[in-house]
């Protein structure tokens, strides 16, 4: 066949990809899914990509490998092998993150969003001044840490002449939403064309149009299938068996024409199959080791069946799967053996250790010892996956039961912290059939409970979950603590979509399990006691709350809050401490909230725990709205935001809905209120249904649409005992029942928010329910109200409700015809209000001015209100002093992609340089 025989009929996805590529000459970047079955042309479309950029253009490729989807990181690392030399050149987190996923420094796991900032760096570093093209072929097998960091990357290109193309037969989740481009069959034209070049003596009609029916249009079928073929077939009158899958059937073929090459020559194409690094010298020195030679290289190479140059490749990615799978089980385990002998001890322990097990048919200690080393070192390295892989290999080859059972509940852990709730319960079902300690038995059942509510979210998980702590207590006090928090969390989360009688059951249990340790206030803990003491106080005050109510709780969950605050930040455990900071907003303590967001944040992103950081930032989120700082809230959901595209967890979006609502941005806030909504009930979690109505009700009394304010306030009424959300609603429903006129309902709210407040007695309580009553009242006593709550929140530094309380004051005002006074109120309501971005409260302030006889004076924005949102963020932080890396890795795009996003803030502002930054930006709006 000649050269473009494979790329007959690819016109459009040619041109398509040439476009790509002038971009990227051009200087923009991009990326691209080349998607479509086995067979059907799209290596020839990466070959043939590669070859016209190969002149100009720094190309880097692989070839993902299924027998490395275990191996976190191994994808990625064999992209990155030639552009490690530039790591230098990265921030220090970033250099150290991927370092310690490669295993070049022993580091404590390294957070996969930093490992995607990482790449991107890498990338960016790499290309300098040239374009650079990253092509990974048979993408579908990168293993998961890898393709997350991959998707990361190419989700963040912009401007650096970046290009990455990848391969896969199915889109995955990982990838959804990257631009695609879906490669088909060719018609049928192209396809008798096709035949026509693989057979040139001819082919029978009905043999031809049989061929072309089964191979539906896939060009590698074409040209592979009649070469299965014998002369008599050819000529015609032969039934192909439509029964096999074409893929199956290409590698069939594939086999079929080895099958005359001798033996030695078979066995290094499986020698190359089996090795998904590609390294020639690693294939000549294993080869060696079996006794094979030169002319068995060349006999593979004369057979079109392998290439070796700098990288060890097949001419075609099934031809690896193929060899592969055609092979004996004792072949197998005959080149595994080898690839062991002569893979580094030192530099790829790993690798070593899984070759060693593959090629070990019986029970072995010492490799299974080996793949548990592995296992530390995949956690280390964040592979949650790659460990759960190496232990249950390791577990199949422990000859001792005791071991092996200890190495299989190891394994099922892991499979759960990875996300495979499943794959660990079917773990625990072969750790059913060994005998068991008391011990064993307890984390066999806790792990159960807890991978079966991660799979089914059901009502059962509480009661599994409080059993499990139950059993653990006599066993491990430490871990029995900290089941009993998850099922009391499981219990409460359900909110009034759960079961009140089950978050009783386990509340009660936590109380009568922890009565007799229950510490004393008046003693003084040593510093080994003090993450105990602040565990064991925030575990029985969440439970006395449950049981017993807020009053029954105050003074328990107090304590448990100063304990968190007191002690060391490296001795706190992340899911702890996001029941501290619940507790700071139970007890409105904006500076405890504040502290306690600020070090959980912290926390997680030293540690890289990336399942916690969501949940970090959401809390630290509502620190900073309360603070007043809504651009830092926004860019803590861009935090979340990139996290949830590196780890794929479905995380509500809160954040936004929240930031919408203050905003008066009806637009995007109602439809995110209704996702959130309709979520939450699939889930069965009422704390979505609170958090939709408390935001709806913010949102309607901004904008001054009181009855509908009053609609969702109502919903949370049955429901304020449970705090959080349904009781900061009450609020809101006193403002908006006083607008409508309902005052029955506005006292009803008031005596329920006075219900929540009084007890608690702190100063933003406290000026909470001084401004629902300043509305009730009229005359000197809500004059003397709204002045107290006014000073009140001035003092805890919540702007926000400063601004607002000034307007309802500036409201009442007017209302009694002092409209001179009014304007005093409502224009120092405006310029916070408007300052902060409360848009809606801001226009509510600006009506009412107008309403008092005063025109504002708006702000006529500058140029700055020409900038895009991602300029704008750009600008900000360069007005700040931060570097084009610094602000790159603040909001997750490349240092070039900063530098390019200022050269346009410069420009539309006019400006020459940073210096004139502050100036420029000050009569901004947005700003």
């Amino acid at each position: 066949m000649t050269e473009t025989a494979p790329l007959r009929g690819r016109h459009r996805e040619l041109m398509e990809l040439g476009a790509l590529m002038d971009r990227a000459r051009a200087g923009h970047s991009g990326a691209l899914i080349v998607s479509g079955e086995a067979g059907v042309g799209k290596t020839a479309l990466l070959d043939r990509m590669a070859a016209r950029a190969a002149t100009d253009v720094r190309v880097e490729r692989i070839v993902a490998s299924e027998s490395e989807m275990e191996l976190a990181y191994a994808g990625l690392q064999q992209l990155c092998g030639h552009m490690m030399g530039s790591a230098g050149r990265l921030p220090a987190p970033q250099r150290e993150a991927i370092e310690a996923a490669f295993g070049l420094r022993q580091a404590s796991a390294p957070s996969s969003f930093l490992i995607g900032l990482a790449l991107l760096g890498l990338l960016t570093e790499a290309a300098g001044d040239r374009t650079l093209l990253c092509i990974v072929d048979d993408a579908q097998w990168l293993d998961e840490a890898s393709a997350r960091a991959v998707a990361f990357a190419a989700r963040r290109l912009d401007v650096e002449g970046i290009v990455i193309v990848l391969a896969m037969r199915t889109v995955n989740e990982v990838f959804a939403g990257l631009r695609q481009l879906v490669v088909e069959g060719v018609g049928d034209d192209d396809a008798r064309e096709l035949l026509r070049l693989a057979v040139p003596g001819g082919l029978d009609r009905r043999v031809r149009d049989q061929l072309i029916a089964e191979a539906r249009g896939n060009p590698l079928a074409l040209r592979e299938l009649p070469r299965a073929l014998s002369p008599a077939e050819i000529a015609g009158g032969f039934t192909l068996t439509g029964s096999i899958p074409l893929e199956s059937r290409i590698e069939q073929s594939l086999v079929a024409q080895l099958e005359p090459l001798p033996e030695s020559v078979r066995l290094l194409l499986l020698l190359a199959a089996a090795d998904p690094t590609g390294d020639p010298g690693l294939l000549w020195r294993a080869s060696a080791a079996l006794g094979l030679g030169p002319e068995d290289f060349d006999a593979a190479r004369n057979a079109d069946a392998l290439a070796v140059g700098t990288r060890v490749g097949f001419r075609h990615p099934l031809v690896r799967s193929a060899v592969y799978r055609a092979a004996s089980p004792q072949d197998r385990r005959r080149v595994h053996a080898a690839l062991a002998d002569v893979t580094s001890v030192e530099h790829d322990p790993d690798r070593r250790a899984w070759h060693r097990a593959s090629a070990t048919l019986r029970p072995d200690e010492e490799v299974a010892a080996d793949l548990e080393r592995s296992a530390v070192r995949a956690r280390t390295r964040g592979g949650a996956a790659a460990a759960g892989a190496f232990l249950e290999r390791a577990a199949e080859l422990t000859p001792a039961p005791v071991r092996r059972v200890q190495r299989l509940i190891a394994a099922a852990e892991a499979k759960h912290e990875a996300g495979a709730p499943a794959a660990a319960l079917h773990l625990l079902d072969t750790a059913r059939d060994h005998p068991l300690t008391a011990l064993q038995e307890a984390l066999v059942a806790r792990l159960r409970a807890r991978a079966g509510y991660a799979l089914h979210r059901d009502s059962s998980g509480p009661q599994l979950l409080l059993a499990a702590a139950q059993g653990l207590e006599g066993l491990d006090p430490v871990l029995a603590r900290d089941t009993y928090i998850e099922a009391l969390s499981a219990a409460i989360y359900g909110g009034r979509l759960g079961d009140a009688e089950q978050v009783a059951a386990v509340s009660n249990a936590i109380l009568e399990a922890t009565a007799a340790e229950e510490p004393d206030a008046a003693e003084e803990p040593s510093p080994a006691e003090e993450s105990g003491r602040a565990r064991d106080l925030i575990l029985r005050g969440q439970a006395l709350l449950a049981a017993k109510g807020q009053e029954a709780a105050i003074d328990t969950l107090r304590r448990a809050q100063r304990a968190f605050l007191e002690q060391a930040p490296d001795s706190l455990e992340l899911h702890w401490m996001w029941f501290a900071s619940r507790a700071a907003q139970d007890l409105w303590d904006a500076r405890g909230l504040r502290s306690l967001a600020d070090r959980q944040v912290e926390l997680a992103r030293a540690e890289g725990v990336v399942t916690v950081l969501p949940i970090a930032l959401s809390l630290l989120m509502v620190a900073q709205t309360v603070d007043g700082e809504l651009d830092a809230a926004e860019a803590s959901c861009d935090e979340i935001d990139a996290i949830k595209d590196v780890t794929g967890h479905p995380l509500p979006q809160y954040g936004r809905f929240f930031l919408a609502a203050y905003r008066g941005q009806a637009g995007e806030a109602e439809p995110l209120a209704e996702q959130i909504r309709a979520d939450a009930q699939a889930r069965g979690e009422g704390y979505g249904l609170s958090a939709v109505n408390f935001g709806e009700a913010i949102l309607y009394n901004g904008l001054g649409r009181f009855a509908e304010a009053v609609a969702s306030g109502c919903r949370e009424l049955p429901y304020t005992h449970e705090l959080s959300h349904a009781m900061r609603t009450l609020l809101e429903l006193v403002e908006a029942a006083t607008h409508t006129g309902e005052l029955a309902l506005a006292e009803q709210a008031f005596e329920q928010l006075a219900n929540v407040t009084r007890p608690v007695g702190t100063n933003w309580a406290l000026a909470v329910l001084v401004m629902a009553e300043a509305q009730l009242r009229e005359g000197d006593e809500a004059q003397a109200l709204y002045l107290d709550a006014i000073d009140r929140f001035e003092r805890e530094r919540i702007p926000i409700m400063v601004g607002r309380c000034r307007l309802l004051y500036g409201e009442e005002l007017n209302r009694q015809g002092r409209h001179a006074d009014a304007r005093e109120q409502l224009r120092a309501a405006y310029e916070v209000l408007s300052g902060i971005g409360l848009s809606g409260f801001a226009g509510r302030a600006a009506r009412e001015l107008s309403a008092s006889g005063e025109t504002l004076r708006v702000r006529a924005h500058g140029s700055a209100a020409q900038l895009t949102d991602q300029e704008l963020n750009v600008a900000r932080l360069a007005r700040e002093g931060l570097t084009n890396r610094d602000i790159g890795a603040r909001l997750f795009i490349s240092a070039r992609t900063a530098e390019y996003h200022l050269r346009k803030v410069f420009m539309k502002l006019g400006i020459r340089g940073r210096a004139e930054l502050k100036t420029a930006l000050a009569d901004d709006g947005r700003s």
